[in-house]
């Protein structure tokens, strides 16, 4: 083993172990570890940053943008409300909507597909007598599989793609990927919408009524001179900070205020509506002596659920862009201004590892936060200072303006009903036009399909489905960076020659020189990383590797690609693999070990099915 061989191999070692350690995100992992090899001499300088120049990475990009498109014009929603069935039962019902999310996820990106369906999943889990997860675990599975049918259907196909043209064999066509592909996921679609949701664990979701935040709402009633007044409101929770209480609403002349700014001070004789439980009460009360107005629980009744009306009276107006708030009177809002929603934290979402506090949602926003679920579970620490993280379920109230504000700012995903708004049918059309027109153009070989839905971007711009402002943002970045920094990683494994000799090693001591059993180690070792680490850097790794066994073993290199594509769409065992596994786990009220239950007979499903078809539609 020669000096460059070991270099690559130890830095491909400490990039996977922190990617399974999770501390970082993957594109900074990625980078540094691009970084690494250009330091060390394995990636020439003048190379370093040619990834984002990829194939691959632009055709990512771009289909974001289109994806996008469909999204704003809610050309999705209507879709999905005409085609899923309203009466059925459960299986039909599964089916349809499972079904459609692989269908969609064919053509777009696969969380865009599954945060578009979410909330209609946890509507038709309450129609059907289920628990959320029960729909939400399949239709994750559902749009991971249908990502494998086409080549824009998930990263890892066009990394695949990207390879082999390197090799020299050019790229694959737009639907080569569907004879394998489409089988597959046809076969797991219908194990898991006729047989696979009832191995579901059926947790009690954070959503809805079902909240516990264990606090009360307690109005209290500041006192001629008490210590309270001339105070500012976030001076007022400075005090009773150890306690874990927070004002979450103000009563003045018999208005009421929801989320009062921090700089508004506090009068005599105002009612503050604290959220406490009930030791952080009797602290917060003896700090400042004041004195019980009236009590009440959590709203949790069904008026209260998302998308119903609070029975707060008014609401503060301001938006908090500053930090600069008059103490005069604003303009109230009706009592219908004022929700309640369940948002659920995206995976890369702009929130993740901000608090509360950070967010300054009262300032920004005039949003209370007053319930947050993880995994299932209510955490401990204190709701301003906890850190989000993917996956969680937030409650928030305010005004329903902001609440939309704060939406498409964050790209949190609301679980309530949602209205079915296309702001013009035309421009619907247009986008699915447009996504349509750049699919054949690279169907039928026009041009390249990284030129071909670049021109899609194009005509997204000029026909407006896509706002300009929001072009560069509707770009996922952190998985842009993590693809053309991992490119070059990928390619030093080549020019070392380190990805022969590991290939000559499992051809040699696993597969026992047999192309089949070589066949079934990639795909198996594919499905196995993707579990436990992001699938486009799997298959960006195992791409180098998948060449070096058919070059060993003289045989067909386009069976073991479409090996790493299949095992890198097939994250089913851990919250982890995939991001749609990480979207459901405070919806579905999930835990880390509940996935494998349902993953691991899917994923054998895959490799059962997968090989034969293999052997078939790409001959050794």
């Amino acid at each position: 083993m020669t000096d460059p061989q070991i270099l690559i191999f130890a830095m491909i070692a400490a990039m996977m172990g922190l990617f399974l350690w999770g501390r970082f995100r993957h594109d900074v992992v990625a980078l540094a570890a691009l970084l690494a090899c250009v330091i060390a001499g394995l990636v020439p300088p003048d190379a370093a940053f040619a990834g984002f120049g990829h194939p691959a990475v632009i055709t990512v990009a771009c289909v974001l943008v289109l994806s996008q498109g469909l999204r704003n014009t809610g050309a999705v929603d209507w879709l999905a409300r005409s085609l899923l069935p309203r009466d059925a039962g459960r299986i039909t019902t599964m089916l349809a909507l499972i079904g459609l999310g692989a269908a969609l996820s064919g053509f777009m990106n696969n969380v865009g597909a599954m945060a578009l369906l979410m909330p209609i999943a946890v509507q038709v889990s309450d129609r059907l007598g289920l628990a959320p997860g029960q729909i939400l675990m399949p239709l994750a599975f559902g749009t991971i599989l249908g990502g494998m049918t086409t080549l824009v259907g998930t990263p890892p196909n066009l990394i695949v793609s990207g390879f082999r043209e390197e090799a020299g064999l050019g790229q694959f066509a737009m639907f080569d990927f569907a004879p394998v592909g489409l089988a597959v996921a046809i076969t797991g679609v219908l194990f898991v919408a006729i047989i696979g949701w009832r191995l579901v664990p059926a947790r009690k979701s954070a959503a809805g009524s079902s909240f516990d935040t264990g606090t009360y709402l307690t109005e209290v009633r500041v006192p001629e001179k008490g210590k309270a007044v001339g105070l500012t409101m976030r001076g007022f929770e400075a005090e009773i900070d150890d306690s874990g209480a927070q004002i979450v609403g103000l009563v003045r002349n018999e208005v009421r205020m929801t989320a009062p700014h921090g700089a508004r001070k506090i009068h005599a004789g105002d009612v503050l509506v604290i959220q406490a439980d009930v030791d952080a009460l009797a602290e917060a009360l003896s700090v400042f002596g004041i004195t019980l107005e009236a009590q009440q629980t959590a709203p949790r009744d069904k008026d209260d659920a998302p998308g119903k009306t609070s029975k707060t009276a008014k609401a503060e107006t301001s938006t908090g862009k500053t930090d600069k708030v008059a103490d005069a009177d604003q303009s109230d809002q009706r009592d219908e201004d004022i929700v309640l929603r369940e948002l659920a934290v995206l995976p890369g979402a702009t929130i993740v590892g901000r608090s509360a506090s950070d967010l300054r949602l009262r300032t920004r926003y005039g949003l209370n936060l007053l319930a947050l679920s993880r995994e299932g579970r209510q955490p401990q620490a204190r709701l301003r200072k906890l850190k989000l993280k993917s996956g969680d379920l937030l409650l928030l109230q305010g005004p329903a303006e902001m609440m939309a504000e704060f939406i498409n700012d964050t790209g949190c995903v609301p679980l309530g009903e949602r209205e079915l708004r296309i702001p013009d049918k035309r421009m619907a059309i247009i986008a699915g036009a447009i996504m349509l027109g750049a699919v054949g153009i690279v169907t039928l070989g026009l041009l390249p399909a990284p030129v071909g839905f670049a021109l899609g971007v194009l005509a997204s711009m000029l026909l407006r489905t896509v706002p300009l402002r929001k072009i560069y943002t509707t770009i996922d970045w952190p998985i842009i960076v993590l693809l053309a920094a991992l490119i070059p990683v990928a390619g030093a494994m080549q020019t070392t020659g380190a990805a022969d000799m590991l290939a000559r090693f499992l051809v040699g001591t696993i597969a026992q020189g047999n192309p089949i059993a070589a066949l079934a180690v990639v795909l198996i070792t594919t499905m196995f990383l993707s579990d436990v680490m992001n699938n486009a850097a799997t298959a960006a790794i195992l791409c180098p590797i998948a060449l070096g066994i058919a070059a060993t073993l003289g045989v067909n290199p386009d069976s073991f690609l479409m090996a790493v594509a299949i095992g890198a769409s097939c994250a089913f065992l851990t919250p982890i693999g995939h991001q749609n596994n990480t979207l459901i786990l405070g919806p579905g009220g999930f835990r880390f070990g509940d996935y494998w239950r349902l993953g691991l007979l899917v994923e054998v499903i895959v490799v059962v099915v997968s090989i034969p078809l293999l052997l078939i539609v790409w001959p050794l």
